[in-house]
This record gives C-alpha cells, sequence and structure tokens, in this order.
C-alpha cells in the first residue's frame, strides 16, 4: 500500500496499463480503509484522478478500521470489501451477519457494489446470496493459483457456479 503515496502512482498506474495494452476499466485497484484513513485529503485527491481515468477502485478491509462515513463519501469509489473476518463469522454468529448486512445496505445506498471475501464454505456462499453480496472471493472457488492455473481455469470453465 505505500505505492499508493508514490509521487508518480498515476504515471506508474497509466505506464503499466500502456505496456500491458489494457483498457482503464480492466484494471481494479484496492486501497485499504486504514490507508485511506491515513490522508483522507491526498487519498481522495488520488481516487478522483484514477477514477477519472476509468480505473475501478475498491476500499479493502471495509469495517475494519476507523473510516469516517463522511470521507467515504467523497472517496471515487466502485466497491467496497467485506473483510474476511465477518465473512468467517456470518453463519455463526449474528453480530458479525448484522455487520455484513449493514455494510452491503451502505454500499447499496451509495450506488457501490460489494464483494465479500474469504468465502470457505456452501453456506457463506449462500448467505451472502441471499442477502446480495454482489462478488465473492475466497477458497471456496480456488485456492492462489499460479497465472498459467489461472488461465487454464478460464479456459476449462468454473464447476463451483461464479457469478
Amino acid at each position: 500500500m505505500a505505492q499508493f503515496h508514490q509521487q508518480n502512482l498515476l504515471e506508474k498506474v497509466e505506464d503499466a496499463l500502456s505496456l500491458a495494452q489494457l483498457e482503464p476499466q480492466f484494471l481494479e485497484l484496492e486501497l485499504t480503509e486504514s490507508m485511506a484513513m491515513k490522508n483522507a485529503k491526498e487519498a481522495i485527491e488520488i481516487t478522483q484522478h484514477l477514477a477519472k481515468t476509468g480505473i475501478q477502485l475498491s476500499i479493502d478491509d471495509f469495517g475494519t478500521g476507523y473510516s469516517s462515513l463522511s470521507y467515504l463519501q467523497r472517496f471515487a469509489l466502485n466497491k467496497l470489501k467485506i473483510d474476511q473476518s465477518f465473512t468467517a463469522k456470518i453463519v455463526r454468529n449474528q453480530g458479525a451477519e448484522n455487520i455484513v448486512d449493514a455494510i452491503i445496505s451502505l454500499a447499496k445506498s451509495l450506488n457501490l457494489k460489494t464483494i465479500a471475501e474469504g468465502v470457505e464454505t456452501k453456506e457463506q456462499l449462500e448467505m451472502l446470496r441471499a442477502k446480495d453480496c454482489d462478488q465473492l472471493q475466497g477458497y471456496y472457488f480456488a485456492k492462489p493459483l499460479p497465472a498459467s492455473e489461472f488461465a487454464r481455469l478460464l479456459k476449462t470453465g468454473v464447476s463451483k457456479g461464479l457469478y
């Protein structure tokens, strides 16, 4: 996350996009909640510049830090990522479930998508789908893979019904 505060971040991102021959809308950058709040004014400016290029931005580990909701609406974001600590407890802990509900509701009211991190069980998957979480990620779908294995997985299809 130290890269986020580099003076030439925008230039580096543009160079990487050019080198990869990738349109900006296909790049998603994540900023942790704590990093965003470390210097909120600077983070707001940077996210606004990145958003103008079409890059997708998300706040990672949302709900684990000390963010100000008044700042949250000023960041140029596309998604909130629900921290895996909440996903892990969602099935058996009413408090965690309530927090997930609140994050999804907050995101929807701000026209943001939600991503739940750390989905490891079918029960978690079903609860998050029922709560209208937009995207899910975790070991339930696949463990981290080398690029070559990931490419093979994309070609052969995914058996668990990603959506």
